[in-house]
């Protein structure tokens, strides 16, 4: 008895545990979710922040570059002593004499100084900043197709559920005709209707639809956590979606070529422009520089005092003429990814065309498969109920039987997975033509 009590708490414990762990979820939810939590999405996000720092730092061909330092030291170097008192503006008519300047005694010289350079001509920066920002816009670009890409994920893993619960109804319901046929059969038996190997091929069907059904409960079980990947949930639930697998209908546009509007067409784009920009940046560096400094400087002999001040300002061009062969390499291999790039954008857009051809084929193909399927599906139906009816009045044979539900069973799980495949192709179709 106490065991018997203690089964019955288990299962009940389980049954419970079990129940908890159903969650019901719409797609509206799934979107919203993997809008805000998908990991992949964040990740197209952080690297588009990359890029908006990496064009933030061009800014420094504009703005100038302020530094400030203060530096200390003793010396009895001649020169260095000589000039220390020179700055500090303490220098007397002794301090000229023949042995003080050979053999100066301790200096000691505290120098407050603030420095500032200013760009003024440096075309390969100019270049540069152009070039990273195509790069930003490329990256805000892959984020938005990012976007659309998981919400195409979305659809499928949604019409995926929706398949296995599908699934499950048909093979829970052929589970049940399949014992209501073997309870027949054993009573047909008992009266001597039926042999032995009658039985015995009913109790194999019913046998074969609970281990199809267990498979359709694993597909719930993998759609599920594949939803909870998109979603970056790490709770192990099994979700219920809230509306069952049919036909649907999702504007797909009529469209015979790739769109160059497409973000992620637009984005490479970009790219190709961003290398094209850097080659003429690398051209622009055998060009000379022209910038602008200045400095203020405070002298003292005593800590963070400035008695004695001067400053310094000045325009500098400078003309780096040959440094190796360093330049010549750097623009020739820049001039190498530029013509990659453009290669890698066509063959990107011409590997799309081919997806989208691809895709309008899928869609006729799902559409006069799903009519066949439709009415193969009406047929096996009508087929089994006559056949059940002859059954059941010893008209017709088990096989003949189990072969008509197995077939009903059969044509049930391919309409539904041929209704996937048509939302399947539209949803992709409609991915491929996004603009």
């Amino acid at each position: 008895m106490k065991k018997q009590i203690y089964l019955l708490s288990f299962m009940l414990i389980s049954a419970v545990a079990y129940a908890q762990q159903l969650v019901p979820i719409t797609k509206t939810e799934v979107l919203a979710r993997v809008s805000e939590e998908n990991r992949a999405i964040k990740i197209s996000e952080q690297e588009y922040l990359e890029a908006k720092a990496d064009f933030k730092q061009t800014n420094a061909i504009f703005l100038p570059n302020i530094t400030a330092s203060h530096t200390g030291m003793a010396t009895t170097n001649p020169l260095m002593a000589f000039g220390s008192k020179l700055n500090q503006e303490i220098l007397t008519p002794s301090d000229f004499n023949p042995d003080l300047l050979n053999n100066p005694g301790q200096v000691e010289n505290f120098a407050t100084r603030f420095e500032i350079q200013q760009p003024l001509i440096n075309m390969d920066g100019f270049y540069q900043r152009k070039a990273a920002k195509s790069k930003m816009e490329a990256q805000a670009l892959q984020i938005e197709r990012t976007s659309d890409y998981y919400a195409f994920e979305v659809e499928k893993a949604y019409m995926q559920l929706q398949l296995a619960y599908k699934g499950v109804d048909v093979l829970e319901k052929a589970l049940e005709t399949a014992n209501e046929n073997k309870t027949l059969a054993e009573n047909s038996f008992k009266q001597g209707y039926l042999q032995r190997a009658d039985v015995l091929s009913v109790e194999v069907r019913v046998n074969e639809v609970k281990n199809q059904l267990q498979t359709a409960k694993s597909n719930i079980a993998n759609a599920s956590n594949y939803l909870s990947f998109l979603m970056s949930d790490t709770n192990n639930v099994i979700y219920k979606p809230s509306d069952s697998l049919q036909i649907g209908n999702f504007g797909v546009m009529n469209s015979e070529v790739i769109s160059e509007n497409r973000a992620d067409i637009k984005a490479l784009q970009l790219a190709t422009n961003a290398y094209e920009t850097m080659n003429k940046a690398d051209i622009m560096s055998f060009l000379p520089r022209l910038n602008a400094f200045g400095s203020y400087e405070l002298y003292d002999d005593q800590i963070f005092q400035g008695d004695a001040n001067g400053y310094i300002f000045g325009a500098q061009l400078s003309w780096t003429i040959l440094d190796g062969t360093k330049r010549f390499g750097k623009s020739q291999k820049s001039k190498a990814e530029f013509e990659k790039s453009k290669l890698q954008y066509e063959q990107y857009v011409s590997q799309n065309q081919l997806e989208l051809n691809k895709a309008k084929r899928m869609l006729t193909d799902a559409e006069n498969r799903l009519n066949l399927t439709k009415l193969a599906l009406e047929q096996s139906q009508e087929s089994l109920r006559i056949r059940t009816n002859r059954y059941e009045e010893g008209l017709e044979k088990t096989t003949d039987l189990l072969l008509a539900e197995t077939q009903y069973a059969q044509k049930q799980l391919e309409y539904y997975q041929t209704i996937f495949e048509y939302n399947y192709a539209q949803a992709y179709l409609q991915f491929l033509t996004k603009e």
